[in-house]
């Protein structure tokens, strides 16, 4: 059931490590099929290079095992919370990447200071509140507090980000923790400026809008 999709997401869950993003067996990519609804998410605690298709678990939007012998993450609840909250994300993203986590552990968004904050992000990077894992609490500060943004940092924990699909999502997770690092790169230099919000619109629409073919 839905192998080019676990293998797309084997694939994609190498680009993790790959891009620092995550150490051991910490964080995962899930992917919803858009023919199905079904959702595709790793298996709990099974080391990147060790992946392979048969370790992606599918589930219903409501958590049942379709298909899958192993135990699905222990991040499933919230990810498909987000996925019954938001119609238009068919990827979800969870890391602890060190820059942006570090925002994290101080309860600060990530100020748009960049104008590739602006472009990908359309503001600041938001900080949503704490929550424990294993249920879909943290799925409901996701919902409750990323706005526009493909991306939020969990209080005291690490990083959400959403996409059209898990590629997107996946990608929205590399550039939070880029941007990130440069803004704590910055913030030892002095202190950066914010772009306006009327350049901060500019930007983010010449990115959605304009760039790219």
């Amino acid at each position: 059931m839905l192998e080019q999709l676990k293998e797309e997401l084997v694939e994609l869950h190498l680009e993790l490590p790959k891009n620092n993003l995550v150490v051991w067996t910490g964080g995962n990519v899930s992917a919803r099929d858009p023919q199905t609804g079904l959702v595709v998410i790793k298996a709990s605690g099974i080391r990147y290079e060790d992946l392979r298709p048969e370790h992606m678990v599918v589930v219903d939007l409501e958590g049942n095992i379709v298909e899958g012998n192993a135990k699905p993450s222990s991040d499933t609840a919230s990810h498909l919370y987000v996925y019954r909250h938001r119609s238009d994300v068919g990827g979800v993203v969870h890391t602890h990447s060190a820059y942006a986590t570090a925002f994290a552990a101080v309860n600060k968004p990530v100020p748009v200071v960049l104008t590739a904050i602006a472009d990908e992000f359309g503001g600041p990077i938001p900080c949503g509140g704490f929550a424990l894992i294993g249920d879909d609490a943290i799925g409901k500060i996701v919902i409750e507090n990323i706005g526009r943004s493909p991306s939020i940092l969990l209080k005291n924990h690490g990083v959400i980000t959403i996409g059209k699909n898990a590629r997107a999502a996946v990608k929205a997770a590399i550039m939070t923790e880029d941007n990130a690092k440069t803004v704590w790169l910055a913030l030892q230099l002095g202190d950066p400026e914010e772009i306006s919000a009327h350049d901060v619109e500019k930007l983010h629409h010449r990115y959605t809008h304009v760039y790219g073919q």
